[in-house]
């Protein structure tokens, strides 16, 4: 149920042998991403439970979920990137309904990320899903 942008890196990562190539390519997202305006670096955007700072600011237009967000650190940035591609553009409902876990761990990501890092993104997607649900 991965979006077609996920699904074009899922193929990416495919194609990257070992997880130095695949951390490196996570970084670059994280680099290609637009940098989020400090006016929206406030504590309500701001994820608890992630080691670095991280903020995530929902945009919700015609039913359809997206969101943008930054990180003090390079391969968070690049972690909130992944998940950019995960959900931006579902149907607020069908938000709740991704198994970010299994559709991550196409990924590789589950066994290569510290265990900070995978609260993190536990606590990213939980925001996600929390935002998508109250809004749906």
């Amino acid at each position: 149920m991965a979006t077609a942008a996920f699904e074009d890196l899922a193929e990416t990562f495919e194609f990257l042998d070992d997880w130095e190539d695949r951390y490196r390519h996570v970084i670059e997202l994280g680099k290609a991403m637009p940098p989020l305006d400090d006016s929206f670096k406030v504590p309500a955007l701001k994820v608890q439970g992630c080691a670095s700072q991280v903020w995530l600011r929902p945009v919700i237009e015609d039913g359809r979920f997206d969101f943008q967000g930054d990180s003090d650190a390079m391969i968070v940035r690049g972690l909130i990137a992944v998940l950019h591609a995960l959900y931006a553009g579902l149907p607020l409902a069908e938000v709740t309904k991704v198994d970010a876990p299994a559709e991550l761990g196409r990924l590789g990501l589950n066994e290569h990320l510290s265990s900070q890092r995978s609260n993190g993104v536990r606590a990213m997607v939980e925001r996600i899903r929390e935002t998508a649900a109250s809004r749906a």
